[in-house]
């Protein structure tokens, strides 16, 4: 791939809409888009307009008008890539973007590869890589929680932190290689005890950076919630009136859902995946028993347990309720559990009382009435991590990241030793360039084509 020709894309989602925008960039860019473009209030030249100018005119093909356009100008560096840039904005008609497009092509541009913009603006340093990721995270965050969480990276929070320590641990790098210089001599350039100190802050960011890995992810790729009971109880009518929508079937029928069914919504900025499954009980039934063990899979995947039942059963069958709930607990010790009694829209005060002294923690609701939904979410949201979210700290949500960040903390730890037990300065050094080396491939300092490749490659084509 070479990053020196002029590169051509729709920017905007393809079809038919109110407008569209095309985006070229490159060295031709102005000079190519000049040539079809003809203002409505003066022939001057778009490369004689200042940058960050937009003009009305008309797109042209010799004596054939395309369309009429606004034409944006952006010029080098003080644009998204880094170069030139100019984005029309046409017309939404399909027929229309294509035909500009094709004409751009026809005059020398190339159809940009996935993610080819933003790798232009990484490579031309207008990004760093991590700045770079967060864009597609921001072009895919679906609630609140994403969203803040990829416009602290894009704006270079993450980064920050992570060249302030990269810089620190650089500088002492630096002076422990003079130490090998003068190995004859022996002497320190480098002060050991503030270098330990160093070594135990990085390790402290390091650590927590790592530990909001577990709530980054979550909220980067939703909260999966697994809705479990007996056939019956109401997790489907419990799920419709999460979702507020007939997404699941109901029917007085035990077992009529035979699969999972999964939607998500955002409670409190937070996105949820809720996940209907099959009842649990023992049956014959083979087509049942498949959407059971299903039921005990989704469990395995999910990160809350809602277990749902039937509070208008007889005490016999509220005692084989307690020993499902326990059978949970002790199964998935490390899963939050929500043990919600449903139907109480059919139950006297009086047992409504004994209910919830019987069952300690039991969460009161009609899924049929919605009473007792809103409770329910907010005692989803009590569940989840999200001080840090709330608090502005860094949080990580990118697998890379966290894996890099992983191999860094380890050798960290490795100098941390050394340092503890008078490792001699040239074995420092090694440990030291490899926890640099980590660093850097988190903010782009270190990458390859192949890495470069795979991160971009998840990209739309027009970013």
């Amino acid at each position: 791939m070479t990053h020196q020709d002029t590169i051509i894309a729709l920017a905007t989602a393809s079809g038919s809409g109110a407008i569209a925008v095309i985006r070229l960039s490159g060295a031709d860019a102005i000079n190519l888009v000049d040539t079809h473009f003809k203002s409505v209030t003066k022939d001057k030249a778009l490369k004689s307009q200042k940058s960050h100018t937009i003009h009305l005119g008309h797109i042209l093909e010799g004596s054939r008008v395309l369309d009429e356009v606004l034409v944006s100008v952006f010029k080098n560096p003080n644009s998204y890539t880094g170069e030139d840039v100019v984005e029309i904005s046409c017309h939404g008609s399909s027929y229309i973007q294509q035909e500009i497009i094709q004409l751009f092509l026809r005059k020398g541009c190339r159809m940009a590869d996935a993610g080819e913009f933003t790798l232009r603006a990484f490579l031309n340093g207008k990004l760093d890589l991590s700045q770079a990721e967060a864009v597609a995270d921001l072009i895919a965050s679906d609630n609140e929680a994403s969203h803040q969480v990829a416009m602290q990276q894009m704006r270079g929070g993450f980064s920050s932190e992570i060249a302030k320590l990269r810089e620190e641990l650089l500088n002492f790098a630096s002076l422990i290689e003079l130490e090998l210089d003068f190995s004859e001599e022996d002497v320190e350039f480098a002060d050991r005890t503030q270098f330990k100190e160093l070594v135990d802050r990085i390790s402290f960011v390091l650590k927590r950076l790592i530990d909001s890995f577990a709530v980054g992810n979550v909220i980067k790729n939703g909260i999966p919630v697994a809705i479990v009971g007996e056939p019956n109880v109401g997790k489907s009518t419990l799920l419709n009136a999460l979702l507020n929508e007939e997404r699941a079937i109901v029917s007085e029928i035990a077992g009529t859902t035979r699969d999972t069914i999964e939607d998500e919504i955002s409670i409190g900025g937070i996105g949820f995946r809720f996940i209907d499954t099959a009842g649990i009980r023992e049956t014959k039934d083979v087509v049942e028993s498949i959407g059971i063990k299903k039921t005990f899979e989704k469990i395995d995947q999910a990160q809350v347990v809602v277990y749902l039942f039937d509070s208008t059963q007889s005490l016999e069958q509220l005692d084989q309720v307690k020993l499902e709930i326990e059978k949970i607990k002790n199964k998935y010790p490390q899963k939050p559990l929500l043990v919600i009694a449903n139907k109480i829209d059919r139950l006297a005060d009086t047992d409504l009382a004994n209910l919830q002294q019987s069952i300690d923690g039991v969460h009161l609701l009609s899924a049929k009435t919605g009473f007792g939904v809103e409770q329910l979410t907010n005692a989803l949201l009590k569940l989840i991590n999200t001080g840090a979210l709330r608090n502005n700290e860094t949080i990580v949500t990118n697998s890379r990241h966290y894996n890099a960040l992983l191999k860094a903390f380890e050798e960290i730890q490795k100098v941390k030793e050394g340092l503890e037990t008078g490792l001699s300065g040239d074995l420092l050094a090694i440990d030291i360039r490899q926890a640099l080396y980590h660093f850097g491939e988190i903010t782009g300092e270190i990458t390859n084509d192949d890495l470069l490749g795979n991160i971009f490659a998840n990209f739309c084509i027009g970013k």
